[in-house]
C-alpha cells in the first residue's frame, strides 16, 4: 500500500493486516448515514451552496434592498442606453424591463445559473476522485482480504465529499464576486434567466468612487455596457451553449491527486465530515485537489475558452466606446480606463476562471478582442461586424488576435485589387481612346 494510503487507514486501527474492519465498517456507515438525503440526484447540495454564498455576501457589509429612486435611475438609464444601442449594433432590443438588485438578489437570482455552469466540472471531479480513490486502492497490496470491496463502498461518500468541497470553495468565490459585480453578467457569460440590464447600485456606487464623473453618466454608461452583452446573448444562440460545452470538456479531462486529498484528511471518525468540516477542508485542499498541471488536452480547451470570452468582452468594450463617444466622449474614455483598470487588478470576470476551471484570463486579450473588432467596425461597419456572431465558424480565431491583419488583409487587398483593376480600365480605355484619335495608327 503507498504511503499515503496506509497512513489514512492507520487512523482506523493499524496497518498491514491489522486494521480494525468492524471500525472502519462501522465510521463508514455513520458517515453515509450523516450524508444520506443531502444534494439532488448528483449528490451535490446546492441549497448549502447558496447559503454559503449568502453567508459571504452578508460578511461583506451593508447590502440595502434598491430603493425606488434607486431602480428609477436604473431604468431611465435603461431608456437613454437603449436608444443610443440602436444606432451602433445590429442586435435588437431588450424587450425585458431594466432591473436594481441587491448583492444577495443578485446571488439568488443567478444560482440556477451557476449550477448549469459548475454542475458538470463539480460531478466530474467528484467521479474523479471516487475513481482514483478505488483504483489506488485496489492496486494496494497489503489489504486484508475482507476489505477488498472497501474501494466501491467508500465511492459514494467520497463522490459526495469531493463535490461539496469543490461546490464549498465556488459557493466562497461567488460570494467574494457579488460585492464586486455592477451589473448582473458583468463576468461574461450569462447568469440571468431573462435577457435584461441590471444594476447593482451598492456596487455601482463603490465602482464611482473617486472617478469624479457624474452619477447619471455612470449609471448610463454601465447600462449600455450591459444592455450591448444582454443584446449579444440574446440573439446569438449558439454563444451561450459553446461556453457551456467547453467548461462540459474541460471537466471531462480532469483528474484528480488522490495523495493530496489523503494526506489533508487526517480524521479519526468520518462522520466528523460535516458539510462545515468539508468547506474547511477545501480551504486546505485549494490549489492541490487537481493533478498537478494541466494536460495538454485542457490547455487546448481553456486557450478556446479563453478567446471566446475575450471576444465577447472585446466586443463590448468596442460596442460600447462606438456608442458612448458620440454623446458624452470625455466621460466615456474616462469610464473606459476604469474598466480597463478594473480587468488589471483581479476582476469579478478573472476571479470567476480562475476559481471556476484555473484559467487565468488575462485583460490584455480582451484588449486584443476590442483592437480587432474595432478594425472590423472601420473596415465593414457595424453590421458587417456583427454579422460574424451569425456562426461560430465565421468567427475570429487565437491567430487572428494575435495578428489582426489576418482577418482585415483580405479586405483590404480585395479593396486594394478592386482599385487597381479599375485604374487599369481606365488606362486601357484612354489608351484605346487615343489609337483611335490618332489619324497615323492603323491595322496593316
Amino acid at each position: 500500500m503507498n504511503d499515503n494510503m496506509a497512513n489514512w487507514f492507520a487512523q482506523f486501527g493499524g496497518s498491514g493486516g491489522d486494521f480494525d474492519f468492524n471500525k472502519l465498517i462501522a465510521e463508514l456507515q455513520q458517515a453515509m448515514a450523516a450524508m444520506a438525503g443531502q444534494g439532488d440526484s448528483t449528490g451535490i447540495d446546492w441549497s448549502q451552496a447558496k447559503a454559503t454564498a449568502r453567508r459571504v455576501t452578508a460578511s461583506l457589509g451593508s447590502d440595502p434592498v434598491p430603493s425606488g429612486p434607486e431602480r428609477a435611475a436604473v431604468a431611465e438609464a435603461d431608456r437613454l442606453a437603449s436608444m443610443w444601442l440602436d444606432q451602433h449594433i445590429a442586435f435588437e432590443a431588450l424587450t425585458h424591463p431594466a432591473a436594481a438588485w441587491s448583492r444577495a438578489e443578485w446571488v439568488e437570482n443567478t444560482m440556477g445559473a451557476w449550477r448549469t455552469i459548475a454542475e458538470p466540472i463539480v460531478t466530474r471531479i467528484a467521479d474523479a476522485l471516487a475513481a482514483s480513490f478505488g483504483d489506488q486502492f485496489n492496486q494496494s497490496e497489503e489489504l486484508p482480504a475482507e476489505l477488498g470491496q472497501f474501494g466501491a463502498m467508500m465511492a459514494p461518500m467520497l463522490r459526495t465529499s469531493a463535490g461539496a468541497m469543490y461546490t464549498a470553495q465556488l459557493a466562497s468565490a461567488m460570494g467574494k464576486i457579488s460585492g464586486q459585480v455592477v451589473s448582473g453578467s458583468e463576468i461574461g457569460v450569462q447568469l440571468l434567466g431573462t435577457p435584461q440590464v441590471v444594476l447593482l447600485p451598492t456596487n455601482v456606487a463603490e465602482f464611482s468612487s473617486g472617478l469624479h464623473i457624474s452619477d447619471d453618466d455612470i449609471r448610463i454608461y454601465l447600462a449600455v455596457r450591459e444592455g450591448a452583452r444582454q443584446r449579444l446573448f440574446a440573439q446569438v444562440g449558439w454563444l451561450a451553449p459553446q461556453i457551456l460545452a467547453l467548461l462540459e470538456h474541460y471537466a471531462r479531462e480532469i483528474t484528480i491527486d488522490v495523495g493530496a486529498i489523503t494526506s489533508t484528511i487526517e480524521v479519526n471518525d468520518l462522520s466528523s465530515l460535516t458539510p462545515e468540516r468539508l468547506a474547511e477542508l477545501s480551504e486546505q485542499l485549494q490549489g492541490r485537489l487537481f493533478s498537478p498541471g494541466q494536460n495538454d488536452a485542457q490547455r487546448e480547451i481553456l486557450d478556446r475558452l479563453e478567446t471566446l470570452l475575450a471576444l465577447v468582452e472585446g466586443w463590448v468594450d468596442e460596442a460600447t466606446a462606438t456608442t458612448v463617444n458620440t454623446w458624452m466622449p470625455h466621460a466615456g474614455d474616462a469610464l473606459a480606463e476604469a474598466i480597463r483598470r478594473r480587468r488589471a487588478t483581479n476582476g469579478p470576470s478573472q476571479q470567476l476562471f480562475s476559481a471556476l476551471v484555473g484559467l487565468d484570463l488575462k485583460p490584455r486579450r480582451i484588449r486584443d478582442a476590442a483592437n480587432l473588432w474595432a478594425g472590423l467596425t472601420r473596415e465593414r461597419g457595424i453590421a458587417g461586424r456583427d454579422g460574424l456572431w451569425a456562426h461560430p465558424d465565421l468567427m475570429p480565431t487565437a491567430a487572428d488576435l494575435d495578428d489582426p491583419l489576418r482577418l482585415l488583409a483580405p479586405d483590404d487587398e480585395s479593396n486594394a485589387g478592386d482599385e487597381m483593376d479599375a485604374e487599369l480600365a481606365k488606362l486601357l480605355e484612354r489608351a484605346e481612346q487615343e489609337r483611335r484619335d490618332d489619324p497615323g495608327t492603323g491595322s496593316e
